[in-house]
């Protein structure tokens, strides 16, 4: 994908899908843009921010503002970072190496997907920035583990284990143009003795996913292998949420995948609350779906998220410049985030607190 040039600069990350959809291949933006079934979660992700409101303090100093926070142990400068999406290189050339490069200048993490279209080992190499690695529930447990070892070998500081596709949900728009992918270079060795190089897709890889998986299958034997912290990702009720404190993982993510599996699930920014709720300190809490601006971040900190997972805004920005488009992407929420910060009166991320963010509701008066 070259480097397009729009009329103006972007001023916001919604400017950046629209030039995405305009010049990305239709099929390729259907892929990232669509969700499962009727695509209700996908546009609730978004609206459930909307229908919270900020109460705003004055009159604090907050000549500067400090935004930084630690996750698993490690700082990042801004409480957000990326989510693990899969074929950066179908947006851009230099796919997710743009991406790593980005998230380092910003001083934030990016967490790569076991589908990326380049190697875990180069994207590694590209960047020296914070990096997780996102691994699939598969049937081969031996891939699996290798998967594993070749992170640790790499310099990776967790494992984010995906917990949410037994099977991958139904997304009409795939299905409709029967949309397909170069094998993923991190799994060409599984997927190629099923596959054709430039004939994967999703219904294909269904065979791979292992739907028997259990917490006492599953958790005990990935902390067996691996001496990194494990964080668990989809995780949209408060039963699940301490499930994974008894087992004992690192972090969850409240995530619905972007709207793209179980369709009609609530937004996550609305099951937030009790999830945090439920397992009190006892685990570190991320968010992500339907982050679209800095006050939306606010609002998950508020909420009690740790830190927030972004996912397709930074696709849009590979498609817009590459490494340049993604840095303007995540700069644009670090820009709103401070202004948030500065006009609800918090100087740094202690000073959001619950209290500041309400739903709507709040204020109706009988």
């Amino acid at each position: 994908m070259a480097n397009y040039k729009m009329n103006h600069e972007p001023v916001c990350v919604s400017d950046f899908e629209i030039f995405a959809k305009e010049h990305l291949q239709k099929d390729a933006f259907n892929y990232y843009a669509s969700g499962a079934n009727d695509m209700q979660t996908v546009g609730e992700s978004t609206a459930a921010f909307k229908r919270l409101r900020i109460r705003p303090r004055v009159l604090r100093n907050v000549s500067s503002i400090d935004m930084s926070t630690l996750i698993l142990g490690e700082e990042i400068k801004v409480p957000f970072f990326i989510a693990p999406t899969g074929f950066h290189k179908i947006a851009h050339p230099d796919g997710e190496i743009a991406t790593a490069k980005a998230s380092s200048r910003i001083g934030t993490c990016m967490t790569l997907s076991n589908f990326s279209s380049i190697r875990l080992e180069e994207v590694a190499s590209a960047s020296t920035g914070l990096k997780w690695f996102q691994l699939s529930v598969l049937k081969n447990r031996k891939v699996m583990e290798s998967l594993v070892r070749r992170a640790e070998t790499s310099g990776y500081k967790a494992i984010v284990l995906t917990v949410d596709v037994p099977t991958f949900g139904k997304r009409y728009k795939d299905f409709r143009c029967n949309f397909t992918m170069p094998t993923p270079p991190n799994l060409k060795d599984e997927f190629s003795k099923s596959t054709n190089d430039g004939e994967f897709s999703l219904d294909k890889v269904n065979g791979f996913l292992d739907p028997s998986a259990t917490w006492d299958t599953l958790i005990p034997w990935i902390k067996s292998v691996t001496s990194l912290p494990v964080v668990v990702k989809g995780i949209l009720t408060a039963e699940d949420a301490k499930f994974a404190v008894t087992y004992g993982v690192n972090g969850i993510v409240v995530s619905s995948h972007g709207g793209r599996q179980l369709d009609c699930v609530p937004a996550t920014i609305e099951v937030l609350p009790e999830i945090v709720r439920a397992v009190g300190n006892n685990i570190e809490v991320y968010l992500d779906g339907g982050v679209r601006f800095g006050s939306d971040v606010f609002k998950a900190l508020a909420l009690g998220a740790r830190a927030v997972f972004i996912g397709r805004p930074i696709v849009w920005g590979l498609v817009y410049q590459g490494e340049e488009g993604v840095s303007k992407v995540l700069d644009i929420y670090k820009e709103e985030l401070k202004e948030t910060m500065m006009l609800s009166g918090c100087a740094n991320l202690s000073d959001v607190v619950k209290e500041m963010v309400v739903h709507e509701s709040f204020y109706r008066h009988n």
